[in-house]
């Protein structure tokens, strides 16, 4: 929020004389000269979220410096000209630690128990050698500042996220993290550059400088091999490349069906199986479970055999499965539609990936042997989907899907409400509650969770949920990064951002706008699951998806909505077992049922019969 907003607009009561004015900007410089780190490194934001907004402003400046002095400790980081002599744009995080179980790059996570304070700094042209200074300054969470840190024995480790540059064809230029394989993880993506852990004694008050040389480099990811049953295939996609100024490639594992290759002339629906980033068909195998495994692993490998059995036996429909592997530059997948700040992913999914998985794998390739399932954000792409190509498919079997309904933003209405971390009141603050168990305690707030982000990294570049629906749903800034829907660092709203995500992106009031048109071709195609205690409260935004279905005529919707009595995230329907079991049979449940309508729905002369065996 901006000075002027505070009241910075309002006229002083007592004039200061003007050549004590000058003294004081004199010594306000000089500060401010003494206080700037090294020129490679961005300005930061405030340590006090109320003290200024995400993009630097507000009434600690434009410098973003904090109010109070900033303590002596600090860290120097670089890099060693032996892994490359380029200078580096990206983001640093910092994760001190007090916790031995693991490297500290494995314990910044918010719902992680015992989750270990991290700092975050933008770099920009970081040549080898120079340092980039994290000091008390620097953002962090779930401290604020090294300045907060309690003096103890920790474990330091930081890692550079590195970015490369893109030139868009909407004329912008923007430096992002790319997907290295391992699905927009930071803390593993193949080229990034960290420390070993560094055991030291810490104590704000030390005036200490901790030098720390990133010296590893994650190494690449091996290619996934193809086994009989499972393809692994990757293309260019046109669309993406000229939206993205360079090659780009998505990719899909497919499962073929029991009998293809004695089958040639056979041609199967396809069923494609949405949600986050792949690496394989973990819930398949044709291997029973073998001694020695974890009781979990056996449980795993028990269900994925079963899967087997029921595949290659005489009753199950043979089709082919798909799961999309469209990591990105903003996140671990692309929520499958198009979108300004990514790209037209939906069209390069529908319009390239697919007709090339059917022609390769003898596909029907027609809308109505095609169908949708997938959880949460899987479940979210299953509507959508389902919704913006409405002939492309022929049913949308969705599981506890992200918002679906923009008044139920997990429990923010974006429309009504003017702060995305407190509810509204104006003498209270009384924070939005974001993750929660069956029993309705509380994990995270919504603050926490943008704020963790935050040091992950700016212009929604964390690789994280909240910042990826910004991503997608929202539109460019002038920066060319994507337009908050609010600040990161106060939950202020946008309305005018708000806006566009209700006419893009908001499923039901698309729905309920567009259904004179839309409602004949999605009859009998709108099936949700949801359980009624969902962990991030998305069946809230389900109530009123259904609210608006129940009520359609002309025609009606025929289809269903199904809820889980008091079972989490992600319920898919199964209210005889625990959420896992009921993740772990989810095909074995509902290809038949997919396969079922197919065949009712198919149009005269279609081809039912040849993978029918």
């Amino acid at each position: 929020m901006s000075q002027e907003a505070h009241g910075g607009g309002v006229r002083p009561r007592f004039a200061i004389p003007v050549g004590l004015v000058a003294v004081l900007l004199l010594v306000l410089l000089v500060g401010v000269a003494l206080r700037r780190g090294p020129a490679i490194a961005r300005a930061e934001t405030p340590a006090d979220p109320a003290a200024a907004s995400a993009d630097g402003t507000g009434s600690a400046g434009a410098t973003g410096a904090l109010s109070r002095a900033a303590s002596g400790l600090k860290f120097e980081i670089s890099f060693p000209p032996s892994l490359t002599r380029e200078a580096q744009t990206g983001h640093i995080i910092l994760i001190v630690s007090n916790d031995t179980s693991a490297e500290p790059r494995f314990q910044y996570h918010v719902y992680r128990p015992n989750v270990q304070p991290g700092f975050g700094l933008d770099v920009d042209g970081l040549e080898p050698g120079q340092t980039a200074v994290i000091d008390g300054k620097v953002f962090g969470w779930p401290l604020r500042s090294l300045d907060d840190l309690p003096p103890g024995d920790y474990r330091v480790q930081a890692i550079l996220n590195r970015y490369e540059e893109y030139h868009r064809a909407d004329g912008h230029t923007v430096w992002l993290p790319p997907n290295k394989g391992e699905g927009q993880h930071w803390y593993s993506k193949p080229g990034n550059f960290y420390n070993a852990p560094v055991s030291v004694h810490l104590d704000p008050a030390s005036g200490q400088t901790v030098k720390l040389s990133l010296d590893q480099e994650i190494p690449p990811i091996p290619a996934p091999k193809d086994t009989k049953w499972v393809k692994y295939v990757r293309i260019k996609s046109d669309l993406l490349s000229k939206f993205w100024g360079r090659p780009m490639y998505l990719g899909a594992i497919v499962l073929l069906p029991a009998g293809f290759d004695d089958h040639p002339n056979a041609h199967y629906p396809l069923a494609v199986d949405q949600g986050h980033w792949p690496t394989g068909f973990g819930e398949f195998s044709p291997h029973p479970p073998t001694p020695g495994e974890s009781r979990g692993d056996s449980i795993r490998t028990a269900y994925a055999y079963d899967l087997y059995k029921r595949w290659t036996g005489p009753n199950f429909p043979r089709m082919l499965v798909m799961k999309i592997r469209h990591a990105n530059q903003y996140y671990d997948d692309s929520y499958a539609v198009n979108s300004e700040n990514l790209g037209p992913w939906g069209d390069a999914i529908v319009k390239e990936l697919i007709p090339y998985v059917e022609k390769k794998f003898r596909g029907i390739g027609q809308g109505w042997a095609r169908t949708l399932y997938g959880g949460s954000t899987g479940g979210w792409e299953t509507l959508a989907d389902q919704v913006f190509y409405p002939d492309d498919f022929n049913g949308a079997w969705s599981f506890c899907p992200d918002p679906v309904d923009f008044r139920q933003y997990e429990t923010i209405n974006v429309y009504s409400d003017t702060n995305a971390f407190y509810f509204n009141n104006e003498w209270k603050k009384t924070p939005q509650p974001s993750g929660r168990d069956y029993l309705g305690h509380l994990l995270t707030t919504v603050g926490n969770d943008n704020h963790w982000e935050y040091v992950q990294g700016r212009k929604d570049r964390s690789s994280e949920q909240w910042d990826i629906w910004e991503s997608v749903f929202g539109p460019v800034g002038k920066d060319g990064y994507p337009q908050r829907i609010y600040d990161k660092l106060t939950g202020h709203i946008d309305p005018h951002v708000a806006r566009y995500w209700k006419e893009n992106y908001d499923l039901r009031y698309i729905l309920q706008r567009d259904w004179k048109t839309l409602g004949p071709k999605l009859v009998g195609k709108i099936h949700i699951y949801a359980g009624t205690m969902d962990s991030w409260h998305l069946n809230n935004a389900v109530y009123l998806m259904q609210d608006f279905l129940d009520t359609t005529k002309d025609p009606y919707y025929a289809g269903s909505i199904e809820y889980g009595d008091r079972y989490e995230h992600c319920w898919t329907g199964d209210s005889q077992h625990s959420l896992r079991v009921g993740s772990m049979t989810v095909d074995r449940r509902f290809l038949p049922v997919m396969a079922r309508h197919i065949i009712s729905t198919a149009p005269a002369g279609a081809d039912t019969v040849s993978w029918r065996y």
